[in-house]
């Protein structure tokens, strides 16, 4: 029987099949090798064919991984040749970011959006927790919200305890297999709590000390939040590594660049120095965000995911 992946635990998948029922499934023996090179084999989201186990109720095995729509990877910015697949088939993948408790750099924004145009994947931000913000700091968020959507990515801003632009939020998800992706503690579990309380997912409060979140997600997971609704909540990423990326090639991923970028003087211009290059032309005249050509910089120089 056919089914889709809900939970990974590393060894054990829970699976739903056609008729709704939930299974623990292990491997088969040959699908433990992943032809794109990852280190999990099967992700949330993929879809799969199942044999149950006699004299197991409740349990069977993964015998066939169908072809994937699309999924999103994960390199391990401190193992070389370590990937993981974070999720399979979907139709977006939402950023939640906050400014404060725990600070979301710029930087590691570009880096999931960067990742979801490598992929194809549609991508949207939430900048969440906006009530702990100073009045010149909702200003500033309004502003970046503003700039993000205008290149292609539409931007919320949210907050659960002045019940701001929550059914925004539910809108934005409505219909969807979404992958939620940020840091711990910016209020992924929080909204989606607000939005659907039946699913009641972990939360926890914020180590003051380091103004970190504390890891609630341990494994992947995707929650149904109606019949055409779905949503894949992640651990929260500390720090995100690209896929390997040409340098002349990063600047494909940054949809506001790649206008300019085909009038370069070279067609393999990399928009750090080039003579002729339109981009640098574009961005002296202010119309390139500078915060997203630093991204760009950064991603372009490898630096370690410092921003």
């Amino acid at each position: 029987m056919e089914g889709l992946v809900f939970k990974s635990t590393g060894s054990w998948y829970k699976v739903q099949a056609e008729d709704g029922i939930f299974y623990d499934c292990r491997l088969k023996g040959k699908l433990k090798l992943s032809k794109t090179g990852a280190t999990n084999p099967v992700a949330v989201g993929d879809r799969v064919v199942m044999e149950l186990e006699d004299g197991q109720a409740g349990q069977g095995v993964i015998s066939e991984i169908r072809d994937r729509d699309n999924y999103i990877i994960r390199k391990s910015v401190h193992k070389t040749g370590q990937a993981h697949i974070l999720a399979s088939n979907i139709d977006q993948l939402v950023v939640i970011a906050s400014l404060t408790l725990p600070r979301t750099s710029l930087g590691f924004i570009d880096r999931l959006l960067v990742s979801a145009e490598s992929y194809g994947i549609p991508a949207r931000v939430v900048f969440n927790k906006v009530d702990l913000l100073s009045e010149e700091e909702k200003e500033y968020v309004g502003i970046l919200a503003d700039m993000y959507t205008s290149i292609g990515y539409p931007a919320l801003v949210t907050s659960v305890v002045d019940d701001l632009n929550i059914a925004e939020f539910n809108q934005l998800l409505s219909g969807k297999t979404s992958l939620l992706s940020g840091h711990s503690g910016v209020g992924k579990s929080t909204l989606v709590n607000t939005i659907a309380p039946h699913l009641s997912l972990n939360t926890q409060e914020i180590s003051l000390f380091a103004n970190k979140g504390k890891h609630t997600t341990t494994y992947a997971e995707m929650f149904r939040l109606d019949e055409n609704t779905l949503i894949i909540d992640t651990p929260g990423i500390k720090e995100l590594g690209l896929m390997e990326m040409e340098d002349d090639q990063m600047s494909h991923y940054f949809p506001e660049m790649r206008p300019f970028a085909k009038n370069c003087k070279f067609y393999n211009c990399t928009h750090l120095h080039e003579p002729g290059c339109a981009v640098l032309q574009a961005l002296d005249e202010g119309k390139l965000p500078l915060t997203r050509y630093d991204s760009y910089l950064s991603m372009v120089e490898n630096d370690d995911n410092r921003r």
